[in-house]
């Protein structure tokens, strides 16, 4: 069985190495010939809109999936119409990249967010703004993570600057979010319908890269977000892992966003679940039975974000397991993880301290 992924970058990497003890091959379309994963199956190198290159993918492959939300929409769309094999279907992604979309799926589905408002000129966001208590956030709707493609607003003072900035893009006006946590619910859902959640991921975000994701096995919140993330799986007969990224305020969880794939807050999976979000990504899409999602012991992922510390340094750490990406340090750019998993909490929260002071020591973000 020979799985086709659009993407050949270190989420690639890791559902291929998931996929090698289940017997399955790779290949991969990435517009880099130096893209991570290219290794790990057969790389074509192409633009993800070339029409020749995906009719070579589809020709090569028995499923299809995407490691990224960026991949063109129209591109599944072009594989969809060869094939029925093609996980997550188009329609996710078509969702997830516009955030104006996004957010009134949202509301569609009974699921809260924060308030939100249309700004495609600056009149619009000044209106939008107008007789509202700061701050906001405005982004762009399409192609921004990691903190990209936003800016934050604290008083009038902010709104010309910002809109220079963003001024080339159609945006949307966040109000921003007073919350006490941040936290994501990953679950799978397979062809046949089969559903799994993952305990949720407390995340801490710095510069707007995630830094930390700690698996919060029994979280009194986990029912909300089960709820939440169900709705998303049965709306858009999705298949596969989705990650729903969410707000802790007061005890009550607002959407932020989803993405239709594997996700870094769920890294700690590989290690610290009983099956990680990548060997069921997998097995989701191939109508597989789904594996248990329960976490064993404490687990936790710290990124290193630009940087890399010395192998040994971080192999010294107790119950300390690399994920080295083989890609070059450089700013901003995720080039590695850890994971931890313990089953002394004590020791858990030792060694979550001692990658983190490695982590800081390396950040080039």
């Amino acid at each position: 069985m020979k799985i086709g992924i659009l993407g050949a970058g270190q989420l690639a990497r890791m559902i291929a190495l998931a996929g090698y003890p289940l017997g399955l091959e790779f290949v991969f379309l990435d517009p880099s010939p130096e893209a991570c994963a290219g290794k790990l199956g057969e790389h074509l190198v192409g633009a993800y809109d070339d029409l020749s290159m995906l009719a070579k993918l589809a020709a090569k492959s028995d499923v299809i999936t995407y490691e990224f939300e960026n991949v063109p929409a129209h591109a599944t769309e072009f594989i969809e119409r060869r094939t029925n094999n093609v996980y997550p279907p188009s329609n996710a992604l078509n969702v997830s990249q516009d955030r104006l979309n996004e957010k009134n799926y949202f509301h569609d589905l009974g699921i809260p967010t924060s308030d939100y408002w249309t700004v495609d000129t600056f009149r619009d966001l000044k209106l939008a703004v107008f007789g509202k208590n700061y701050p906001f956030i405005l982004k762009t709707r399409s192609f921004g993570y990691d903190g990209k493609g936003q800016v934050f607003l604290n008083s009038e003072a902010d709104l010309a600057s910002a809109w220079e900035s963003l001024k080339d893009y159609a945006c949307i006006l966040e109000a921003f979010v007073p919350f006490q946590r941040e936290v994501s619910i990953i679950a799978a859902r397979s062809v046949s319908g089969e559903v799994k959640y993952y305990p949720l991921s407390e995340n801490l975000h710095k510069g707007g890269i995630l830094r930390v994701a700690e698996c919060r096995e029994n979280d009194h919140l986990q029912a909300q977000a089960e709820d939440y993330v169900s709705r998303l799986l049965e709306s858009l007969n999705y298949v596969g892992i989705i990650a729903l990224e969410l707000f802790d305020v007061d005890g009550k969880l607002l959407a932020n966003e989803f993405a239709p794939r594997v996700h870094n807050s769920g890294h700690w999976t590989i290690e610290g679940a009983e099956t990680s979000q990548f060997e069921n990504h997998l097995r989701a899409i191939l109508d597989l039975p789904l594996g248990s999602t329960a976490a064993v012991g404490n687990a936790a992922m710290v990124n290193f974000i630009g940087g890399l510390p010395e192998t040994a340094d971080v192999l010294a750490i107790d119950n300390a397991h690399l994920h080295l990406y083989g890609k070059s340090p450089r700013k901003g750019r995720k080039v590695a993880h850890v994971t931890v998993r313990t089953e002394s909490k004590e020791q858990f929260e030792e060694s979550i301290s001692n990658l983190k002071k490695l982590a800081d020591q390396v950040d080039e973000s």
